[in-house]
């Protein structure tokens, strides 16, 4: 048994990250601002992660063996936790996102097309920091994900008070409480008959499910390794092939148009190369699962659902893929 501690935990695979920890006979600790109430069994801290004097506070004498942060944002979040957590606990576990590696977001290292991107195109050790940044807006936060994510990692990799390892999440898909509405994009478009836009040259990304992820951030938050990992199924999809496993669940024929270079398609159509390479995960002992063997049931599961009254025009642009929900309310992303 570890002492862990979750730090949001309250949506999607976060809360079954935290049942499944409990489950494993873990002492679980979760630290939010009281929106959801953890499991019985599983304590509970009602605090914003945000104030360092109320969450220093609210730990009060408490230790842990690890801590796992779903929902850090910025650099500045990741200092305060680490002078939070200095000496606290042994190990710290960021959840991060495929989206640090997104060309259109930083000047990084050329990977080849088709060549599945590394943990070293993104090097945290070495990443500039820029803590004076209008980080507490929400506008320039939404527009710096990528960014906040990357420098987070960078603080954390620096803090010196903990090992400390960042799992970089692909798209999450699949689950009852999936709330993105992305992959609803598809299955509800291609149900009625509607268009799907898409890139001329769409290029592969990778994709994780739910359940997976909670897997393997259990797996990441009791075991020793240190730096960046990358969380994706085996098998990358590009959107023609998203689009052409959901016809067949919907029984339709997939209605695509294709857009002009610059323009948003729909989620998960890109136009540009980050799709990451698992295998550093699977040295260290993670086995994974290939998207093709899930996918079709949480497609069929999608299709099941009361279609969404709205579709959130910001999906296009798919900035936000793998974290909790919204830096604004406590965590609106999802790998």
């Amino acid at each position: 048994m570890q002492r862990i501690c979750v730090i949001g935990g309250s949506r999607y695979f976060g809360k079954l990250l935290v049942k499944r920890l409990h489950a494993a006979g873990h002492q679980v600790t979760v630290i939010n601002r009281g929106s959801t109430r953890p499991p019985a069994g599983v304590d509970h801290l009602v605090v914003d992660r945000d104030d360092e004097a109320a969450l220093t506070a609210a730990l009060g004498s408490r230790t842990f063996d690890a801590v796992v942060d779903q929902v850090c944002y910025t650099p500045v979040q990741a200092a305060v936790a680490a002078r939070a957590f200095a000496g606290r606990t042994r190990r710290y576990v960021m959840t991060s996102t495929i989206e640090v590696y997104d060309p259109a977001t930083a000047a990084l290292p050329t990977v080849p097309a088709g060549t599945p991107v590394p943990e070293e195109t993104v090097d945290p050790a070495t990443w500039l920091v820029a803590l004076d940044l209008p980080w507490h807006d929400d506008a320039y936060l939404e527009a710096h994900y990528a960014e906040g994510k990357r420098q987070a990692e960078a603080v954390l990799t620096r803090a010196g008070g903990f090992a400390f390892a960042s799992v970089r999440s692909a798209h999450v898909l699949g689950g009852a409480d999936e709330f993105t509405g992305r992959l609803a994009h598809y299955t509800e478009r291609i149900a009625r008959g509607e268009e799907v836009t898409v890139h001329a040259k769409a290029l592969p990304t990778v994709f994780i499910h739910h359940e997976e992820l909670a897997d393997l951030l259990l797996w990441a938050a009791t075991a020793g390794f240190t730096g960046p990992v990358n969380a994706c199924s085996d098998d990358p999809l590009d959107v023609h092939g998203l689009a052409a496993l959901v016809a067949v669940q919907a029984r339709r024929e997939p209605v695509l148009r294709t857009v002009e270079a610059g323009e948003a398609g729909s989620p998960f159509s890109f136009d540009r190369h980050y799709a990451m390479s698992n295998a550093r995960a699977k040295e260290l002992g993670f086995a994974f699962s290939r998207t093709t063997e899930w996918l079709p049931a949480a497609v069929a599961e999608a299709l099941t659902r009361e279609p969404s009254s709205t579709t959130d025009p910001s999906l296009a642009t798919e900035p936000s893929s793998t974290t909790e929900p919204s830096p604004a309310t406590e965590p609106s992303r999802t790998a």
